[in-house]
């Protein structure tokens, strides 16, 4: 196996007995996020946001808005109008047809045509923490969009701009793609088992609760195995904490200097930064984290983690301080734990229902955000 994660933050390894994090035969593997959904009560506010936040429009009907970034691929959001601002669930793309039939043999589910722009066909499921996910085949391809480009950098030896300056416009970062997204859940490790045994998916990282290593992780950094071919870091990512539901979702732009002046442009345009600029850990992505108008997260992130299938999982403690190699200081708002009375009714919910938190686990989820 490699070695990716020696000498790195998160180098420990598995302890002997401790979770692969991988299954030894999944049903099929998935090679990539394909798209996600949400609902928007106002699709004109929520196309307003989404051009200045770097997206293109791959199409719209009365009440659907179908975003693109600028390679070549499917949609990568659909945002149907619906009573409330919500994530409905991520849709995954499986590598063949009959990945498809096979998926749906094994979950009782059936193989439908989809009705929207691209057509293909869709196994619907739900997993364990009852978010619905499609995995789909077949939906056609859209062709690759103008976009910008990494800057020619002077390094070094390497100085290939001459008699030119550097002057990267303060404009919205052109979306190149969907990363990843990130889940919280109450019940993190049947979800992750559902994933890892349904879908094929592999862990990059784990997480745990310091002092609390024996019980297992509480968070998972997932990704696609592609075998040989290299696959991002992580293109979904769980935690345990007392709700369950959409955390954020990442877009890849250019460059540094794309999430800089993209991140300048939204200022300007009066949004909310959350957390940014810096460089993650888990993933190694240049980072930078908005509120949408409905007030989801959404990240733009540039230079991530590639890994193939080689690639044990790492081990590390959770804490606050160690989401990030430099930048700010992480936000309350990007940890989610400003109090409120509907966080006090969430952890109070969770603490009487029948699921992985309990009072240890709590405290010590609250002693990672402090640390």
């Amino acid at each position: 196996m490699g070695s990716a994660h020696a000498n790195l933050h998160s180098e420990r390894g598995p302890l002997r007995g401790e979770h692969p994090g991988r299954s030894r035969d999944p049903v099929i593997k998935v090679v990539d996020l394909a798209w996600l959904e949400f609902e928007k009560t106002d699709l004109g506010r929520a196309e307003t946001f989404a051009l200045d936040f770097g997206f293109a429009v791959a199409g719209r009907t009365r009440d659907a808005l179908y975003l693109r970034g600028t390679l070549p691929g499917t949609h990568c959001l659909v945002i149907r109008k619906g009573p409330r601002s919500r994530f409905v669930g991520p849709a995954f793309l499986a590598a063949a047809s009959g990945d498809l039939v096979r998926l749906a043999r094994a979950t009782g589910s059936d193989v439908r045509e989809l009705s929207d722009p691209g057509g293909g066909q869709v196994v619907e499921l739900r997993d364990p923490s009852g978010f619905p996910v499609r995995v789909v085949h077949g939906t056609a391809e859209l062709p690759a969009l103008s976009g910008q480009h990494p800057l020619p950098l002077n390094v070094g030896d390497a100085r290939p701009r001459i008699n030119a300056t550097q002057r990267p416009a303060r404009e919205p970062a052109r979306v190149q793609r969907l990363g990843h997204v990130v889940l919280e859940t109450r019940w993190f490790e049947r979800a992750l088992g559902w994933y890892l045994d349904t879908l094929g998916m592999i862990v990059s990282d784990f997480l745990f609760l310091d002092g609390q290593r024996d019980r297992g992780p509480t968070m998972a950094f997932v990704r696609c195995d592609r075998g040989g071919v290299p696959a991002d870091h992580h293109t979904l990512a769980m935690h345990l904490g007392p709700g369950t539901g959409y955390v954020h979702s990442a877009y890849q732009v250019a460059d540094l200097d794309a999430v800089a002046a993209g991140g300048e442009y939204l200022a300007g345009r009066g949004y909310r930064r959350v957390w940014g600029i810096g460089r993650h850990i888990q993933g190694s992505q240049i980072f930078d984290y908005w509120r949408d108008p409905d007030r989801l997260m959404v990240e733009h992130f540039a230079d991530g983690d590639l890994f193939d299938c080689t690639v044990e999982p790492g081990w590390a403690p959770m804490s606050a301080s160690g989401l990030a190699q430099w930048g700010p200081p992480v936000t309350r708002d990007f940890l989610g734990t400003n109090p409120s009375p509907e966080l006090l009714r969430t952890v109070f919910t969770a603490l009487r229902e029948d699921n992985e938190i309990d009072v240890a686990r709590l405290l010590g989820l609250m002693k990672a955000m402090r640390a």
